[in-house]
């Protein structure tokens, strides 16, 4: 091999390298302008001037996730990063003066849309949450038949998870029951999942893993029931006017992003984005058939509703990222709180019909998603 033979491949390798660091800083500098301009808009402006940021953003993934879709190249990360410095601007400028009332409908309209989304997304999170943890017990269930070390770690795992859950609920349960109501519903729910996991253990249904997974899933969402907005500083008083030196500019932006961002909905986002994340890679093992590997009869996934839906999730997955955010940002604190309960119970009902309702030959390969 001479000198010429390997000069073309290690710039090949470098010009790759630098193209991959330039698509992920790209992507990381997306997610930041969206993280920050959102909650900026909201504070600083007004909520409809908010709306018409978000519908923006949204309009601007679909058709970037569109340009993807059929070009694919990387070169549309690094395309679109002054796009929403762009969109800003142009909000701004837009409720800086006398705002046309269709620009004002089309933002009312398009909150309406996120407020009847709701019930859309909590469905969305438990499921989700539910395939994964149902995921993890049977991986739990494939490692115990690899040695006994394995299932000794799988139950000091599950251990840790029930008593980790436990100790969340008590910490969080006086600001999370300030009400008889709340009291109440934390009270049948906790019932509810101890029943439940009783009688999946009866029926040979369930397993620790899962049993501990959903006990995490129901503390995480009473702590999220705990979390007050008014608790926080408020907004405005974090934000001051731009001046020509750099120092109070910087400075005033990392008040900002200490003050201002809702941590509570940026965990939530968070939450929510890597269970839907999950779930969408976990559909398309779902629905094999029995004499299934890891590889379907025709040799692959591609041809499932499953794996086309789970492209398409990932193609659009900016969309869904300012959606969800512009969702719970919109969301007051009681109408979070109504709705982490609703997540938890309505999880809890699918879980238990799904342990009733399946068959009794749950150690079959054609029932994965069951475990002893």
């Amino acid at each position: 091999m001479t000198l010429e033979d390997v000069l073309p491949k290690g710039l090949g390798i470098v010009a790759d390298t630098l193209e991959l660091d330039f698509d992920t800083t790209a992507r990381l500098s997306t997610v930041l302008q969206i993280l920050i301009f959102l909650p900026l808009t909201l504070s600083t402006l007004s909520t409809p001037a908010f709306l018409l940021l978000s519908l923006l953003l949204v309009i601007h993934s679909l058709i970037h996730g569109t340009l993807v879709l059929f070009w694919g190249s990387p070169a549309l990360s690094v395309l679109q990063v002054p796009m929403h410095p762009f969109l800003l601007l142009v909000c701004f400028n837009v409720f800086s003066q006398n705002v046309h009332p269709l620009l004002l409908t089309t933002a009312s309209w398009w909150g309406k849309l996120l407020h009847w989304s709701t019930p859309g997304f909590i469905v969305m999170e438990g499921l989700s949450s539910l395939l994964i943890v149902q995921k993890l017990g049977q991986v739990g269930r494939e490692l115990v038949g690899e040695g006994e070390s394995y299932q000794f770690g799988l139950l000091v795992a599950a251990a840790a998870a029930y008593v980790t859950s436990a100790w969340w609920i008590v910490v969080t349960y006086p600001a999370a029951a300030t009400s008889p109501l709340s009291s109440t519903l934390l009270g049948v729910a906790l019932t509810t999942l101890i029943f439940l996991t009783l009688i999946g253990f009866v029926l040979r249904r369930t397993n620790v893993i899962e049993s501990s997974g959903l006990a995490l899933f129901v503390a995480y969402n009473v702590w999220q029931c705990g979390f007050d907005q008014k608790s926080f500083s408020d907004p405005g008083s974090s934000y001051a006017p731009l001046l020509s030196n750099i120092m109070p500019h910087l400075q005033t932006l990392v008040n900002f992003v200490t003050n201002t961002l809702p941590k509570p909905v940026l965990i939530a986002l968070l939450y929510r984005l890597l269970v839907l994340h999950f779930a969408s890679h976990i559909l398309p093992t779902i629905g094999a058939d029995s004499w299934e590997g890891e590889t379907s009869v025709d040799g692959g996934w591609d041809d499932r509703p499953t794996s086309k839906l789970t492209g398409l999730m990932l193609t659009y997955r900016q969309a869904i990222f300012v959606t969800v955010y512009s969702h719970l940002l919109l969301l007051d604190h009681s109408s979070q709180v109504w709705w982490r309960w609703m997540n938890i119970f309505i999880t809890l009902v699918i879980w238990s019909i799904e342990l009733l309702v399946s068959s009794d030959d749950d150690d079959s390969l054609t029932k994965k998603w069951k475990v002893d």
